[in-house]
């Protein structure tokens, strides 16, 4: 499947709000395929020769339903500042199994690729978080202990699976509350 600026489900379209559903394990052909070319999306995105020339939107993550597949599928990959992959996922049917109570916000906000406006405030989500499923890059079911930045987007992509996007947890009556208590991650 092709994957860019243009195939990506924008949040004008009600299929970005379906819930998305378990996927049989092992993987099909198909969803295999489908995974991988996520995950090739998400690496060659922050690839400034290759965004430009194939119409990528830099990324960290990316779940199925962006594509129209209402699928429990993600791809996330985290890179240093000198681009090498620090953490890289495939995952099939992941869950959040246990989140702490303590908050934490990305000081510059959250973006994903199916919003295109300007969507400002912080987001509230669990320092911590706990998730398990099946991780395509390593062949095996994983157990990803999470926290900061990781948990945040692990946190943001699950989601997805809800129908849910990342300004829906703004605080619409004061977008910029500073939890005193939760952990800010510049």
């Amino acid at each position: 499947m092709i994957i860019n600026n243009e195939t990506i489900i924008k949040d004008s379209d009600p299929i970005i709000r379906k819930r998305s559903s378990d996927v049989a394990l092992p993987l099909s052909e198909e969803d295999r395929k489908l995974l991988l070319d996520m995950h090739k999306y998400v690496y060659d995105s922050t690839i400034e020769e290759i965004a430009e020339k194939e119409n990528l939107r830099p990324a960290v993550g990316i779940s199925a339903i962006q594509l129209g597949v209402p699928k429990k599928m993600t791809a996330i990959i985290l890179k240093d500042s000198e681009g090498n992959v620090e953490t890289e996922y495939a995952l099939v049917n992941p869950k959040i199994i246990s989140s702490s109570v303590e908050q934490a916000y990305l000081k510059n906000g959250e973006g994903c690729l199916s919003v295109e406006d300007e969507h400002e405030g912080y987001i509230y989500r669990s320092a911590r978080c706990k998730v398990k499923g099946y991780d395509l890059i390593s062949d095996k079911d994983v157990l990803i202990k999470a926290e900061g930045y990781l948990a945040i987007v692990l946190q943001h992509e699950l989601d997805h699976f809800k129908g849910v996007l990342f300004y829906d947890h703004i605080n619409k009556k004061d977008p910029f509350y500073e939890d005193p208590d939760a952990v800010c991650i510049e």
